[in-house]
């Protein structure tokens, strides 16, 4: 690990971001360009103090998922982020799998989407990136361990996620959840990830398995999706998926028609939903 040119290489890339590229506003109170440590901590999910370290050239060895949080954060480009890897002495993901790192055009998309839930999934259904939006909808994933951000694991494990969408919508959920996931098992067999992901919700959930095997496939497209949350009440939005094939990654924007009674509930959901009062779910 080279300390010192990662934490050049740190420095750098938080001093060439405007704060509007991330989706934050300027103030008036900036004396140098860039963006401030505390907010590339807040965007990559660890400590003020953590990344501090980082940037001094004292901090411990970052992990790999600590790598992919800072290339995202910092709206690194490929080559960029192989290139943080290997300051870090660690390989850089492989490409041919779903890799961690959002290309900074998707991002920049999302941070764009003020008024609309958008977030980025890989096609396991692993969430890598939201906008305010999104977190006020269905809670801020982002915030879960790693291993808790994954859309099919949270549904079928985890009680309070199925609680976002309405009961009688949930059979299609799971449906849509597993036939999806068989899809991309299929699609890159030596892929350890999906395999992984399939075999422990065989083992957890009794439903999951059943519908397993009854050998459904499909893709995740675009949908009416209704959902209930706590705030604002019962929302049908429009999903809308768009694909980006080299990396395996979804963005999905889900939208209201503009004069239905959802399309206000949604304007209501960014006044309060955006003052931090939404429940962290699913």
């Amino acid at each position: 690990m080279n300390r010192a040119e990662l934490a050049d290489f740190l420095r750098r890339g938080r001093a060439r971001l405007d704060p509007s590229d991330v989706g934050l506003t300027a103030g008036t109170r900036r004396r140098t360009p860039g963006l401030r440590r505390e907010e590339v901590a807040a965007l990559a999910g660890m400590s003020v103090d953590y990344y501090a370290r980082l940037e001094q050239s004292r901090g411990p060895r970052p992990s790999r998922q600590m790598l992919t949080a800072l290339a995202r954060a910092l709206r690194l480009a490929d080559v960029e982020s192989d290139h943080l890897f290997h300051l870090a002495g660690e390989e850089p993901p492989r490409r041919e799998t779903a890799s961690g790192h959002v290309r900074p055009g998707l991002l920049l998309i999302l941070d764009r989407l003020h008024d609309t839930p958008a977030q980025v999934v890989t096609d396991c259904g692993e969430v890598l990136a939201q906008n305010a939006m999104a977190r006020a909808l269905v809670g801020d994933v982002m915030s879960r361990p790693p291993r808790e951000r994954n859309l099919a694991r949270l549904f079928f494990l985890d009680p309070d996620a199925r609680g976002l969408f309405p009961e009688e919508d949930r059979a299609e959920h799971a449906r849509g959840h597993v036939a999806s996931l068989r899809a991309v098992a299929a699609a890159r067999p030596d892929d350890p990830e999906p395999a992984a992901l399939v075999a422990e919700l065989r083992s957890s959930s009794e439903e999951f398995a059943r519908l397993w095997d009854e050998h459904e496939v499909s893709q995740r497209n675009r949908a009416t999706k209704r959902f209930l949350h706590p705030l604002v009440g019962l929302l049908e939005l429009d999903c809308e998926v768009m694909l980006s094939h080299q990396h395996h990654h979804l963005l999905i924007v889900h939208t209201a028609r503009p004069g239905t009674e959802a399309y206000e509930r949604l304007q209501l959901l960014r006044v309060v939903g955006l003052q931090d009062m939404a429940p962290s779910r699913k």
